[in-house]
């Protein structure tokens, strides 16, 4: 007690925060109870029917099951192989900028596509590679060549996903490992400096050892949304010639759970993500202990 007086304004200051999470993530946890039952709005939670597993065998027996995790988990690791080290190559280059202003404009610049919705990102595609009046295929037609199927070709859907991801999102993921570069000790690079090393070596030798415990935090944290490929990016861009590659698990609670009023398999699908999260962050911040990292917990 004499610790909460103590710091009460502490306390106070935490306290949205800690209320945001106990509201919008905690208590909906209650929710999922509806996967073991054949959920009706009118019966409510305590009086609809319990049926156990019966939704998840449903849902690991469909035919769609093994399509979705395909998509899922392409769509996701490509984004780990390829969106993931962006911010951290971007923040190595923007420390190396010495003009304060300069940096403050080019970090404003990079950071601005993180506040546009994925409306107007879906919009700004269309506009740049639709097969009809899309400005990259004016070009190509004024060239001399033929149009190209961007948009409705399977084989370019998953890296047009990797692609928006990495424009609309590298310049903010940048401000957490600018951070931590910030705090790395100048005087290693004085020392390094009077070895003879050139720039490049001290971010190699230097920087990235540096930051490495935050690269790990937050390639653990990644891991735990791997089956989160992002439902409003997919719905707008999915059309009918690429449902084949595009149809993820979001797409599909939100067909059946939405659409369709299916509310109890959509939530037994939901479930079967975030277990797979949970799994794999559990396992990773194992793995990264036994490795002498500190990991998330």
């Amino acid at each position: 007690m004499y610790n909460l007086r103590r710091d009460k304004f502490l306390y106070a200051l935490i306290a949205p925060g800690v209320l945001f999470f106990l509201i919008f993530k905690y208590v909906p946890m209650w929710g999922i109870v509806i996967a073991f039952q054949n959920y009706s709005p009118f019966q409510g939670v305590m009086g609809s029917e319990w049926v156990g597993l019966e939704h998840f065998i449903r849902f690991f027996s469909n035919p769609d099951f093994y399509l979705l995790f395909r998509n899922t988990l392409a769509i996701s690791v490509l984004n780990l192989i390829f969106f993931f080290p962006v911010p951290i190559v971007l923040s190595l280059l923007l420390n190396e900028l010495r003009n304060a202003a300069y940096k403050k404009w080019i970090q404003s610049i990079v950071y601005m596509p993180h506040f546009l919705s994925w409306v107007i990102i879906a919009g700004i595609t269309f506009l740049l590679l639709s097969q009809s009046s899309g400005i990259f295929n004016k070009m190509l037609v004024s060239m001399g060549f033929a149009k190209y199927d961007f948009l409705t070709n399977e084989n370019n859907f998953w890296a047009l996903l990797t692609i928006q991801n990495i424009w609309k999102e590298m310049g903010w993921g940048t401000i957490i490992f600018l951070a931590a570069i910030a705090g790395v000790d100048t005087q290693l690079y004085e020392a390094a400096k009077m070895d003879g090393a050139n720039r490049l070596r001290q971010a190699w030798h230097i920087t990235l050892p540096s930051i490495r415990s935050v690269i790990v935090v937050l390639f653990i944290l990644r891991l735990g949304h791997i089956m989160d490929v992002g439902f409003e990016q997919v719905f707008l861009m999915m059309n009918g010639a690429v449902s084949n590659v595009a149809d993820v698990f979001e797409t599909y609670v939100y067909r059946l759970g939405i659409q369709q009023g299916q509310f109890s398999f959509s939530t037994a699908a939901g479930l079967f993500k975030s277990v797979i999260g949970l799994i794999l962050v559990i396992v990773a911040n194992k793995l990264s202990k036994r490795l002498g990292e500190e990991g998330v917990y």
